[in-house]
C-alpha cells in the first residue's frame, strides 16, 4: 500500500503521539518520545510501512522504511 506510514509527532496537550497517514486522531499517545518511537517502529515493521519521526517544531527528524525491498512478483 503506497504512502502508508506511522508518524511520531509532538502532541499539543503534552507528550508524543503516533499517527498513521490519513488518520484524524492519534493511534496512541506517550509521555516519552523514545517510547513512542519504539512502539511505532514495531507497528511499522508489522505493517511493512514507513516510520517518520518529527522534531518538536514539526520538521522531519528521520525516516525508516520497513517495506519489503523485493516484493513477490505477479507470475500470471
Amino acid at each position: 500500500m503506497p504512502g502508508k506510514s506511522h508518524h511520531v509527532v509532538l502532541n499539543p496537550n503534552g507528550g508524543w503521539s503516533v499517527i498513521r497517514t490519513g488518520a484524524s486522531r492519534a493511534t496512541r499517545r506517550f509521555t516519552k518520545k523514545q517510547d513512542a518511537i519504539h512502539w511505532a517502529s514495531v507497528q511499522s515493521r508489522k505493517d511493512g510501512s514507513e516510520l517518520v519521526v518529527h522534531k518538536r517544531d514539526g520538521m522531519v527528524e528521520s525516516k525508516s522504511t520497513h517495506r519489503d525491498p523485493q516484493p513477490p512478483q505477479d507470475r500470471s
